[in-house]
């Protein structure tokens, strides 16, 4: 696998906010959103076996495997040799290619309202659902899905994200099934 990095710090985003996890980031994705802020490309290619053992020099049992887009390259055995290490298995996609069957827990970050067609979701089962949010648009409701956050679109414009967030407050407000997420780990300036 390609893999562009492993960090550990903690769960920026969603559901799982201020847990310890170690970041799986693999390399490339099959969209270009305009406002993607992970460099996400560079990587090195490593097999399961050492991108395991790198995953397992950190204490958290939590795992999050991200990109880019993870679903073009993660393996349901992967994810079956962390679990052998006691690893709970997260994933953050776009949702536009299936994954594994033993994931624990995936994110769907939807991209169908700024990318079309070719953002189509395609999973059957989300536990939670993450829509980034510009006011340009309404985020993208997945039914069945257990959790809805709604996350201000950093567009690095500090005017611009004061009335993303603002909007993105009147919308909750209006919208009670959707919460707020915010990328705690910029606001803390950790990776």
């Amino acid at each position: 696998m390609k893999v562009n990095e492993i960090f550990y710090s903690l769960q920026g985003e969603g559901y799982y906010t201020g847990t310890a996890a170690v970041f799986v980031r693999l390399s490339g994705c099959n969209l270009q959103c305009p406002f993607c802020d992970t460099n996400h490309e560079d990587g090195s290619m490593m097999t399961e076996e050492e991108i395991v053992d790198a995953v397992s020099a950190y204490p958290a049992r939590m795992v999050v495997v991200t990109g880019g887009e993870p679903s073009l390259q993660l393996t349901e055995s992967l994810v079956d040799a962390l679990h052998k290490k006691g690893k709970y298995v997260s994933v953050e996609t776009n949702g536009t290619h299936q994954l594994p069957d033993n994931v624990d827990w995936i994110t769907l970050s939807p991209k169908d309202s700024y990318m079309g067609e070719k953002a189509k979701v395609v999973l059957s089962r989300v536990d939670e659902v993450k829509s980034v949010f510009d006011g340009s648009h309404e985020p993208t409701w997945i039914e069945g899905a257990k959790h809805y956050f709604i996350q201000p679109c950093d567009t690095g414009d500090q005017k611009r994200n004061k009335a993303i967030v603002e909007a993105t407050i009147e919308y909750v407000k209006r919208n009670p099934e959707w919460r707020l997420s915010l990328q705690t780990h910029k606001i803390l300036d950790i990776r």
